[in-house]
């Protein structure tokens, strides 16, 4: 159980550390791109809001995937709670 955390940490850092590297290049090619300040405000707003969402559909997909793993559960306990019943003969 340990090393399946630790593995999955490593994930975890791995992802951050691409996206903090994907910033940067990201940040740099913006600093250095031949457009006036106002263009560049523009693009990293455009980045800004594009990252939000990102995360946003990110985490309603993730709670889409719970609720739906809660109702299959509950369904799967109303079943076995039926059968359990119908073999006692209650």
């Amino acid at each position: 159980m340990n090393n399946q955390m630790s593995s999955t940490q490593l994930y975890v850092y791995l992802n951050l550390a691409a996206v903090i590297i994907a910033y940067a290049m990201m940040c740099g090619s913006l600093w250095y791109a031949p457009v006036d300040f106002s263009t560049k405000g523009y693009w990293g707003m455009g980045i800004l809001m594009l990252s939000i969402s990102l995360i946003n559909v990110v985490k309603y997909r993730f709670d889409d995937m719970n609720r739906q793993d809660k109702i299959n559960r509950i369904e799967e306990a109303k079943n076995e709670k039926l059968l359990s019943d119908y073999v006692s003969g209650e």
